[in-house]
């Protein structure tokens, strides 16, 4: 079916609740520019929004959703917000003194850190409060680094709660102190560590009792005493101990982390990680383009077996993007971490939770791993905004009084304001912060303790995986691939300019080093992908259907996993007619990804929206324009529409425009037309995966 023309003129405004306007909005909205007179050439026309501003004051909020803003607060993301505590009487008008700026609190002038990093944060901050309410508590730590026993018969340091916290439990203490070393005998008396212990607040262990849990290597290192310091071991100790993992082994498993994550990185027990080679890579877009789109086929001719479940024609994989090796090293140096423990071995010990697994029971755990890896493959340093837990932390390491005090105040109920447009802008990373408030060194494990885990990221297939074999280079061997599209995402970055996210920056690195190795001459260039097949149960993968019309709606590189979807329809002779595609990208010349690359039939099946070049249509509008066509396919039987991409724009867009197509073909009322669609998706023949 050929798209109708599109009129210019702005479509009517929709009567549901979400959309319709206050009288506040309606005063202070910006009267609608003039239509462009014909003579003036599409390019030069002021290109049309694909989102409206729906809310501008207190009353829209709570006319969109049905709530206060007041109960809209509870929801905030920073905690320990003023507003939502049950604060006594005196503490509720502290709290509003110092939000007003109450000329009866008394406020201090401190100094701001001298570095590009801090002035990076846009903190609005002038003064602060002499006295500061409702600070944020420390932070429980779950996360413990011990140093390695010094031989396989030496028991290990065991972690157990007790009133004074986390101690050495009672057989390990019996047994260190049964045989104290010569070293720590000679270095330090028992008079001095009761001298110690009787003047400092902080507890003392025995030389001893540290020493035997060392190796020798670690007594020579600066940092043996800080790591055990750090874990605020006591002489109290507790009866009852929490269940633990035992290691199998006190040395790290022969495992090339570079190419892959430690074992117990596990996505979905019993399955790990699966270092594939990479088979070929290419960049689909052209410069000029955006945004990078980048194609690669990856071998899993050797993927183990997994119970049966293959891979399936709009199915996912998992990828285990690691952290960037260049921001590791920076966040240790800013630790202070020497480079001669960097990559060590050292006993892991955690409390509670999944961590450092993905998806792994809530339990403690005993492991033997690297700071590095931890660092690599554990932790999230870059996705997440700031948390006050990690602020908190480091105000309590930081060694300066000034950053001490600012970071006091951003966990503070005076500095709520600040902390939530903090939070709210644009993320900022783990290194940046460290560099803003350069005084702070909290330990490794504390840190690693208040950090968000690093997820896997999943990428749905842009072929048919059960037809999708190649041969090798040199033509000797025939190889199964899967294809995946992966556009590049980029934000802004205080030091470079622009920053890529964790898994596309990965991906892109991967892509870059394998097409610079086959420009210098090799045939097979080494690179691999940590991935994991998965259940292979998203959306697309669970609905699709060999049979039936189908049209497949997607913008950017939500398109790619239809071409798997038309490859295997336009096998079957049928079938040839049967499947349609409505594409929407920015600009043909630079950014259509798979062009030529969909079947024989591609002409007939395709169409093409561009936003940016000729008229400046949007895929949601190509929708509109194919009113008859959709309506054709959802009401057929085994009938599907299916939808892929960005839920921001495209996908609330072309949900709005189903919807319309429902009210003009159907003759439904709005209300008839969204139960419509509601039982369609229930039924499985309206299917949208956008992210």
């Amino acid at each position: 079916a050929n798209s109708q023309p599109v009129s210019q003129s702005p479509l009517t405004p929709s009567s549901a609740p979400s959309l319709t306007y206050s009288s506040e909005s309606e005063a202070d909205e910006e009267p609608a520019p003039a239509p462009a007179p014909a003579s003036v050439p599409p390019a030069d026309r002021q290109r049309r929004a694909s989102t409206r501003l729906i809310s501008q004051s207190a009353a829209d909020i709570e006319r969109i959703t049905g709530q206060t803003t007041a109960q809209l607060v509870s929801r905030c993301c920073g905690g320990g917000c003023c507003r939502t505590r049950d604060a006594t009487a005196q503490g509720a008008q502290e709290v509003d003194a110092a939000l007003s700026r109450h000329p009866n609190i008394e406020c201090e002038h401190i100094p701001m850190p001298d570095n590009d990093a801090f002035r990076s944060l846009n903190l609005k901050i002038d003064e602060i409060p002499t006295r500061l309410t409702g600070l944020a508590d420390l932070p429980e730590q779950t996360v413990f680094l011990l140093p390695l026993p010094k031989s396989h018969n030496t028991s290990i340091p065991r972690l157990v709660p007790s009133p004074a916290g986390i101690t050495l439990s009672a057989p390990e203490k019996a047994v260190a102190a049964s045989t104290p070393t010569p070293e720590a005998s000679s270095s330090v008396s028992t008079s001095t560590i009761a001298a110690s212990s009787a003047s400092s607040s902080t507890p003392i262990v025995p030389v001893e009792i540290v020493t035997n849990a060392i190796s020798e290597d670690d007594l020579s290192s600066p940092s043996t005493s800080t790591s055990f310091s750090d874990l605020e071991m006591t002489e109290s100790v507790s009866t009852i101990e929490e269940p633990v993992v035992e290691p199998k082994s006190l040395a790290l498993e022969d495992l090339d982390t570079s190419i892959q994550p430690p074992s117990f990185v596990q996505p979905h027990p019993p399955y790990n990680v699966f270092p594939a080679r990479l088979h070929n890579a290419r960049e689909l877009t052209k410069d000029g383009a955006e945004k990078r789109t980048y194609h690669f086929d990856i071998d899993v001719t050797d993927y183990p077996d997994e119970g049966g479940v293959d891979f399936r024609v709009g199915g996912a994989i998992g990828v285990m993007a690691p952290n960037d090796a260049p921001i590791v090293e920076e966040i240790m140096n800013l630790l202070c971490i020497p480079r001669t423990l960097r990559d060590k071995p050292v006993f892991l010990k955690t409390t509670n939770g999944r961590w450092p697994t993905v998806w792994g029971d809530e339990k403690p755990r005993e492991l033997v791993t690297t700071r590095r890896d931890l660092l690599t493959w554990c932790s999230d340093v870059q996705s997440y905004p700031p948390t006050k837990p990690m602020l908190r932390l480091l105000a309590e390491h930081a060694d300066d009084a000034s950053e001490r005090r600012i970071l006091e105040y951003l966990c503070s109920n005076e500095g709520q304001g600040v902390f939530c447009e903090f939070r709210t802008g644009p993320h900022v990373t783990v290194s940046q912060i460290l560099e803003a408030f350069p005084s702070s060194h909290p330990p490794l494990d504390k840190l690693l303790s208040v950090l968000q885990t690093l997820m896997p990221r999943f990428y749905s297939l842009s072929n048919d995986p059960h037809e999708s074999f190649v041969s090798t280079a040199d033509g000797k061997s025939c190889r199964r691939v899967v294809e995946i599209a992966v556009t590049v995402h980029e934000a802004h970055d205080w030091k470079k300019g622009q920053r890529t996210g964790v898994g596309s920056g990965f991906f892109e690195r991967q892509a870059r080093k394998f097409i610079a190795a086959q420009k210098a001459g090799e045939t097979n260039p080494v690179v691999h992908i940590p991935m994991f097949k998965g259940l292979m149960q998203n959306p697309l993968a669970k609905k699709f259907v060999s049979d039936g019309p189908m049209l497949l709606i997607g913008a950017g590189v939500g398109i790619a996993p239809f071409r798997g979807f038309v490859q295997r329809r336009l096998k079957t002779a049928n079938c040839a007619n049967k499947v349609w595609v409505l594409q929407g990208i920015r600009d043909s010349l630079v950014d259509e990804i798979y062009s030529g690359e969909w079947g024989v039939h591609e002409d007939e099946v395709k169409r093409v929206v561009e936003s940016r070049r000729g008229t400046g249509r949007y895929v949601q509008e190509e929708v509109a324009a194919q009113a008859e066509l959709v309506w054709y396919v959802i009401n057929s039987v085994d009938g599907r529409v299916f939808v892929c991409g960005s839920s921001r724009g495209m996908g609330e867009g072309v949900e709005q425009a189903l919807i319309e197509v429902a009210m003009s073909q159907g003759n439904l009322s709005l209300e008839e037309a969204k139960t419509f669609w509601k039982l369609k998706n229930e039924a499985g023949q309206y299917i949208a995966e956008t992210w």
